[in-house]
């Protein structure tokens, strides 16, 4: 992308979801999909290329729900009806979803319509490739185990035609999208199968229940609906 000159702002894009010319087009043909236009609330990583894609999911009057940078601070909740006079462009920022964005607990998540993945790279069948750190798989996970999002949840990613490859090698939590929308065109992936229908537990470290205390929120055994005989070992 670099070499081809469609890279944008912030650079290095090594070690994370790279921004791309076209984010815009890209976010445009989204809001015309009936998925979009049907969402009430939608989940948008915070990732810079997305940023697009928030500001549309604001501007039309959607509530959007962003994952806090790996996930240290769970979920911000953004109702534009409840920030009237909001500065869209700033609150679809990081900084700005921490200024108007509301925390919200595991009890306080809404049911999600539409989820906005970004992606390193995504093959035609759909399936991705994130920054290596699994969030978009654990948000998932967290939602589904809350029964906010199911198989019938539409996941879609925003991607340069550059980042669409032949093949990506897939592991059982991976999440596979149902749309690939670039600047220039939409390819129905076709989706087969079930995605994951929770946490993958005998995944999860106590490192990572320290730093996603979301997640150890979940976990909690005397917490309704949780895991009480969840096994948490550190993983070598």
């Amino acid at each position: 992308m670099e070499e081809k000159g469609v890279a944008r702002f912030p650079r290095p894009i090594c070690g994370r979801i790279p921004n791309f010319e076209g984010a815009e087009r890209a976010a445009e043909r989204l809001r015309a999909l009936p998925i979009f236009a049907d969402a009430h609330v939608v989940k948008v990583n915070p990732d810079a290329p997305q940023k697009p894609v928030r500001e549309h999911v604001l501007r039309q009057g959607k509530t959007l729900l962003v994952p806090t940078p790996h996930l240290r601070d769970g979920f911000l909740l953004i109702n534009p009806s409840e920030r009237l006079g909001m500065d869209v462009d700033y609150a679809a920022t990081i900084r700005g979803a921490s200024r108007y964005g509301r925390p919200v607990g595991l009890s306080d998540l809404p049911k999600v319509d539409l989820i906005v993945a970004g992606s390193v790279a995504v093959s035609r069948s759909g399936a991705r490739v994130g920054k290596g750190g699994g969030y978009n798989e654990i948000e998932y996970g967290i939602l589904r185990e809350l029964k906010l999002v199911d198989d019938r949840t539409p996941v879609v990613t925003t991607v340069h035609e550059l980042q669409i490859v032949e093949d990506v090698p897939m592991d059982r939590h991976d999440l596979i999208v149902d749309k690939i929308v670039t600047p220039v065109r939409i390819i129905d992936t076709e989706r087969r199968g079930d995605r994951p229908h929770g946490i993958f537990w005998d995944k999860v470290t106590d490192k990572m229940l320290e730093q996603i205390p979301v997640l150890k929120d979940l976990a909690k055994p005397d917490r309704s609906g949780a895991r009480s005989n969840l096994p948490v070992t550190c993983k070598t």
